[in-house]
């Protein structure tokens, strides 16, 4: 059996080519969005709720920057800010349908890309994958936290 600490160097190494992967499938997009700008569309899709202080906490930074990163967003017409319905002293966060379209554009770049590379493998093969990134999620304990709509990160 493999030692723990290879298979980790194996996962790292599979990682890195994800991410690659994940990269070019960014820079397809017109105009690319920042990596920075993009996790921060990806983090308020996710919630309806989302203000400046959840924001920042999840990006753990302090809340000028997420504000910086937020008023590019809204310049370039991908990002709102509205008043919290139920506390008019906060500001929520809403997505544009550009910034929604921008994303599932995204998604489906990036399932291509995976597509591209998945065809390469044999059908077993895939189906091994499958099992392993399953039983990964499970021992990570992500399986019940997992997002639907594959960007749990950008």
């Amino acid at each position: 059996m493999e030692r723990v600490t290879d298979v980790a160097a194996a996962v790292e190494s599979t990682v890195e080519s994800l991410l690659g992967v994940f990269e070019t499938a960014r820079l397809a997009q017109s105009p690319a969005v920042p990596p920075a700008q993009l996790r921060v569309l990806t983090i308020i899709s996710r919630s309806q709720h989302t203000n400046m202080s959840r924001l920042a906490e999840a990006l753990d930074v302090v809340p000028s920057s997420a504000s910086r990163l937020c008023d590019r967003l809204e310049a370039t017409g991908l990002l709102r800010r509205v008043p919290d319905p139920r506390d008019r002293r906060e500001v929520r966060l809403l997505l544009t349908p550009a910034a929604g379209r921008l994303l599932d554009e995204l998604r489906e770049r990036r399932r291509a890309a995976l597509a591209e590379v998945l065809e390469r493998m044999s059908p077993a093969r895939r189906a091994d994958l499958v099992l392993a990134l399953e039983a990964f999620d499970i021992a990570a304990g992500t399986e019940a936290d997992g997002d639907a709509d594959g960007l749990r990160s950008a």
